[in-house]
């Protein structure tokens, strides 16, 4: 469910050994949650405080769609069905992201992975694991309200009500096996987002300055 059989790409490219060298020492901390979780705001906070930089999928996905590409309009079209855009292309944005940063000390990568598929991809072409795994745990309505209201102020033309449900579903759907696979490497950790901001970036900073 929420897949897309198109021509872009499914594999990301492969990262030159340089490339791989420059991503070895900086925090790569994913935060993955569904849609109107409260993850992009959080992660603003957390790359402020920290001195780290944000790095958004979806805004990623959102500018690229902007483009008057063919891989632009492709994009566009997956989003507005809400849909997943294919892997090759996720991998290929946020590796591209993470190198032309590479005095960062830490990425706060929001909305990554989505399904188990980019998880693995992550690792065979970067060469390691994330430090973390943030996930924002929040209910389906509350998502959808909250997004409902986001449409109202930003305008933006993904966050119809039936797109949303839509990407909920694949969220849910795919994201289990994900987690399962950060389960395994101890990696994850959860944060109930249901609370107001301040509380839900207290228990954020609590996480990140355990691996300190």
């Amino acid at each position: 469910m929420g897949l897309c059989k198109s021509a872009l790409p499914q594999m990301g490219r492969p990262l030159r050994p340089q490339e791989k060298d420059v991503l070895k020492s900086p925090l790569i901390i994913f935060v993955m949650g569904g849609p109107g979780c409260g993850k992009g705001t959080q992660c603003k906070n957390m790359a402020t405080k920290y001195g780290f930089c944000h790095v958004g999928l979806g805004h990623l996905l959102r500018q690229e769609a902007q483009r008057g590409t063919r891989r632009g309009r492709q994009i566009r079209d997956i989003m507005l069905q809400g849909l997943l855009v294919p892997t090759g292309v996720i991998l290929d944005l946020v590796s591209d992201n993470l190198l032309s940063r590479p005095e960062s000390r830490g990425f706060v990568i929001d909305g990554f992975p989505r399904e188990l598929k980019q998880a693995k991809e992550f690792e065979r072409i970067v060469g390691r694991a994330p430090n973390m795994v943030i996930v924002f745990d929040c209910s389906m309505e509350t998502m959808v309200q909250r997004v409902l209201r986001r449409r109202q102020l930003e305008h933006r033309v993904d966050d119809c009500e039936a797109a949303v449900r839509q990407r909920l579903d694949a969220h849910y759907s795919l994201c289990q096996p994900v987690l399962t696979f950060y389960q395994q490497k101890n990696l994850l950790r959860n944060i109930l987002a249901e609370e107001t901001p301040e509380n839900i970036f207290a228990k954020c900073c609590s996480v990140i300055e355990s691996l300190q």
